[in-house]
């Protein structure tokens, strides 16, 4: 049985050992469904069981070895893989600039952080992509990759994977804003089935209710282990499932071709942009700014 099967079943029960998930008691009137969903791990109906299965059947959906279910963003998922794969002061290597939840998940392993800078592009000033020189360093247990960044660069995540082979090195991708890339041939190549720990957030672009998210892990490792250590024993299964829900939707064929649509509809905004500004710069020649940002063929500034 899934959690989402599981959560669709008359559950209402009375619960002596956690009244306040008798399903019948709420504080918050609008959350009032949402209270009759969030069940106990103390349920006669075994939800662990149920959490289990859905996360098997994810794995096999994006060909993972395992794929674990996060309710606690992102950030919980570095700190797992940085916990998983490092020993106490083993060295890790992290973009400098990096979300701080890169430095705090070393700092809670124990490990030393070693940093790299990234070039600012002058222009947009942004960053460039994570090269394969950058990483390129002895020593290191795990390297920590942010791709695609904030702005969208995507670094060269089987490049990075070669380097980190050859050091002996686990390749961490923070993939938090590339949620639909597994789903899209139209998209960049998603690091799931190339680095050995990739994290993922649902809610950011893929539809999902903050802070669900996903860690993929791709290598031998027990990730579970480490996830133990900073999960909660009492999850929110209602959350759980949305997450269920989320990747059966996404890897649908209604969810495919709401993704296909959407990637035309953007690709159309850029050629509109495009003609538009090339019009309006026939008007007023002295936007020599704004030409350059079409033939980048990402924003204008008018």
């Amino acid at each position: 049985m899934s959690l989402i099967q599981l959560l669709r079943k008359q559950n209402r029960k009375y619960l002596f050992t956690t009244p306040s998930h008798g399903q019948k008691f709420f504080i918050f009137n609008k959350f009032r469904n949402f209270y009759k969903y969030d069940i106990s791990e103390t349920e006669a109906q075994d939800p662990q069981t149920a959490l289990s299965h859905a996360q098997e059947v994810a794995a096999k959906i994006y060909k993972t070895n395992n794929t674990y279910f996060l309710t606690n963003g992102s950030t919980s998922g570095i700190i797992t893989a940085v916990l998983a794969c490092t020993n106490k002061d083993d060295k890790v290597l992290l973009w400098r600039n990096s979300h701080p939840c890169h430095l705090n998940a070393v700092k809670l392993a124990g490990c030393e952080p070693v940093f790299y800078d990234l070039q600012i592009d002058k222009e947009w000033g942004v960053p460039y992509k994570t090269t394969t020189d950058l990483i390129d360093i002895k020593g290191i247990k795990a390297v920590i990759v942010t791709s695609p960044t904030y702005e969208g660069i995507v670094s060269d995540i089987k490049e990075l994977k070669k380097v980190c082979q050859a050091n002996g090195a686990y390749l961490i991708v923070d993939e938090a804003h590339g949620a639909l890339y597994p789903f899209s041939d139209k998209l960049p190549q998603s690091a799931v089935n190339i680095a050995d720990f990739t994290i993922q957030s649902l809610h950011k672009t893929a539809g999902g209710l903050n802070p669900t998210a996903l860690l993929h892990v791709n290598c031998d490792i027990d990730a579970s282990k480490a996830l133990s250590i900073i999960n909660t024993t009492s999850p929110s299964y209602p959350l759980l499932a949305s997450i269920e829900a989320n990747i059966n939707y996404l890897n649908s064929q209604k969810g495919r071709k709401k993704l296909d649509a959407l990637i035309t509809n953007i690709q159309n905004i850029k050629t509109n942009i495009k003609k538009y500004t090339k019009k309006h710069l026939k008007k007023y020649p002295f936007c020599t700014k704004m030409k350059i940002n079409i033939e980048k063929g990402t924003c204008v500034l008018f």
